[in-house]
């Protein structure tokens, strides 16, 4: 992400600099190399933005260079199918609380995957978390009883990912881009931990056996 900035910063800055180059000429009536000089500048100064735009969105996404820790997340029963999510981050001393409702819980995510001259120029593969929700093992609770969903990424600067999907056959260097997302039961004091690796997210039961929550599946 570091490289895009420095890109942009150095297409944007030499495009300023024809620009004016381009105006001084103009001004001594030297029309056609300062015409030249400033579509030029204007060519390169909106490049370096285009540029920025695209390091501003990816800054959104997480490098991912091999299986890392994403978070730790654990339930407290409110009342029935009412559950008070507390995600912990890695790099982050603040918890954060998000209520749902169901019996079990979904973690959805983005992935950006790369391959041949943006592996070279360093574009490792990345993720972003999208959001958390609860559902429901009931077929018609899912369908009509009420749900919470908590958005946990933003989504500044230039979409990639809607340019990625929808230009995918114009643009060989994009490996994959997909959504990745993992769910397991809710239970009062259950503990997960959720890790993101090269194929996506997995989630795993850090209780002892006996408590896991994924009993309830068995």
């Amino acid at each position: 992400m570091a490289y895009t900035s420095i890109a942009a910063l150095v297409a944007a800055g030499l495009g300023v600099l024809l620009l004016i180059l381009g105006l001084v000429r103009l001004c001594r009536l030297r029309i056609a190399n300062g015409s030249g000089h400033c579509v030029l500048g204007v060519l390169l100064v909106g490049l370096g933005a285009a540029v920025g735009a695209v390091g501003a969105n990816l800054h959104t996404y997480d490098r991912l260079t091999q299986e890392r820790d994403v978070l730790e997340i654990r339930f407290i029963r409110e009342g029935d199918q009412l559950f008070t999510a507390i995600l912990q981050y890695p790099d982050s001393p603040v918890a954060h609380r998000y209520r749902l409702l169901g019996d079990e819980w979904q973690l959805d995510a983005r992935m950006l995957k790369w391959q041949g001259p943006a592996i070279v120029a360093g574009m490792d593969s990345y993720y972003r978390l999208e959001r958390l929700s609860g559902r429901y093992r009931d077929l018609d609770q899912e369908r009509d009883d009420p749900r919470k969903v908590h958005a946990l990424g933003d989504n500044g600067g230039l979409d990639i990912w809607s340019i990625v999907r929808e230009n995918d056959d114009y643009l060989p260097w994009v490996d994959a881009v997909y959504g990745s997302a993992t769910y397991l039961p809710m239970r009062d004091g259950a503990r997960y931990r959720v890790q993101v690796s090269q194929t996506g997210l997995l989630a795993r039961s850090v209780n002892n056996d006996q408590e896991a929550p994924t009993r309830l599946w068995r």
